[in-house]
């Protein structure tokens, strides 16, 4: 593999330096480093980062096909800068033996946009009834390390507490979908005042915070990990901030959509603001900021839920919950998070990077930009504002709730152990 030199870089937003790849690792990082014998790459002041680690995608593979496949979100996922993604059980076949999560293991392997971590189920088929074979899909080729039974929530506190206590034996994390489904029965939208004068069913934020607490108290009960997916509100904020000051073993993450869009978008009635959690009040927005910044919220990922045309082209109540977000995370961070003074982009890149490469145990994501380290990177024009254009984007669906809206950002390379995936913006 060619050297590749990546001259006047501003590495994790700091003094423009060049970065110079040598196979598939970072031979030296400093200024004035010699071309000789390497393909320039000029950042022109751009942002390099280490390359993104998405903890929360789902690519549909096997059985949903008509969404998304494994190589059209690992290409969406190089678009987005994203060198490493862990992909959801909830497939056709669900991903709950080790035959399933060795079959997309593969897959991720074979397309090599980026490397795929596929996440196995914490019950047999979702149900929430027995638990699945962790302990075998961790020994398979995929080496799973992170359950989750997420789109549904392992409501059964003794399932719950069993699966803490398997996956201690090898460090693995359970991965909680945080829903009391009995208090979300016919729910389509957050509980508030909008619910209320739409006349559509509310999702009450304490159907999230009464999980959340009660796992966070089991985590603390068999010393165990618990993650919180996509964790929505103020009060769950709260929640996760007092375990953390009891020294309990939880982390947790917001979505890019959960930073920047309110339930007042509901009022278009368009499916494309249908999400699993529902898009919450401007107070929980500004409270979700806040964690993310001061660290009670550890991760952004994407939950990126690509669905096909016809799932969200109908009316609400039919509608699927979910949206696409591989190819817009970055740029929504740099505007709900960057932009107001949150965080730096050495913020972003732990909070996008090195954090969730550390809970899923991605090996070689994450890493410092520095000599002797994997070339897993993305570069950023961070000066770049544009509408969004999902007909420009390489994930199969198109459900994005940002078209036409501008964003600031664009990622114009990713390395994948020093090759290019991602090159001025187009795919290799």
């Amino acid at each position: 593999m060619s050297k590749i030199l990546i001259r006047g870089a501003k590495v994790l937003g700091g003094e423009p330096q060049d970065v110079l790849i040598d196979g598939e690792t970072i031979a030296e990082v400093g200024t004035g480093l010699s071309a000789e014998g390497a393909e320039v790459v000029e950042a022109g002041g751009k942002v390099l980062l280490p390359g993104l680690v998405d903890l929360h995608t789902h690519l549909r593979e096997p059985g949903r096909e008509d969404s998304e496949t494994v190589l059209t979100g690992t290409r969406a996922a190089a678009s987005g800068g994203y060198t490493a993604v862990f992909a959801m059980a909830n497939t056709f076949p669900v991903a709950d033996t080790a035959g399933v999560v060795e079959q997309v293991y593969r897959l991720g392997q074979e397309h090599g946009y980026c490397d795929v971590q596929p996440i196995g189920a914490v019950t047999v088929g979702l149900e929430g009834q027995k638990l699945a074979e962790l302990g075998a899909m961790h020994e398979s080729a995929a080496g799973v390390t992170v359950f989750s039974d997420d789109g549904k929530c392992v409501h059964d506190a003794v399932i719950m507490r069993r699966a803490l206590e398997y996956v201690k034996a090898f460090d693995g994390v359970v991965a909680q979908h945080a829903q009391e489904p009995r208090l979300t029965e016919g729910a389509q939208m957050n509980e508030g005042v909008v619910s209320a004068e739409l006349g559509l069913g509310g999702w009450p934020a304490v159907a999230e915070e009464s999980i959340i607490a009660r796992d966070v108290l089991l985590a603390e009960h068999v010393g165990s990990r618990v993650h919180i997916c996509h964790l929505s509100t103020a009060g769950s904020v709260e929640i996760v901030r007092w375990a953390k000051s009891r020294g309990i073993d939880v982390t947790a993450e917001v979505t890019p959509h959960h930073l920047l869009l309110t339930d007042e978008l509901v009022r278009s009635y368009n499916p494309v603001y249908k999400v699993n959690p529902p898009l919450r009040t401007e107070r929980d927005v500004l409270a979700l900021r806040e964690a993310l910044a001061d660290g009670t919220i550890d991760i952004v990922a994407t939950d990126h839920a690509p669905h096909p045309h016809e799932d969200k082209d109908c009316e609400w109540a039919a509608a699927a919950m979910g949206m696409v977000g591989l190819e817009t995370a970055l740029s929504v961070v740099q505007e709900t998070m960057v932009k107001t003074g949150l965080l730096d982009w050495a913020g972003v890149a732990d909070r996008m990077s090195v954090t969730p490469a550390r809970i899923g145990q991605a090996a070689g994501h994450g890493r410092p930009v520095s000599a002797g380290e994997p070339a897993n990177l993305t570069l950023v024009d961070t000066a770049y504002r544009g509408a969004v254009d999902p007909a420009g984007f390489a994930s199969r669906s198109r459900n994005t709730p940002y078209e036409g809206r501008e964003l600031p950002g664009r990622v114009t390379h990713t390395w994948l152990r020093g090759k290019a995936t991602l090159v001025d913006g187009k795919l290799t």
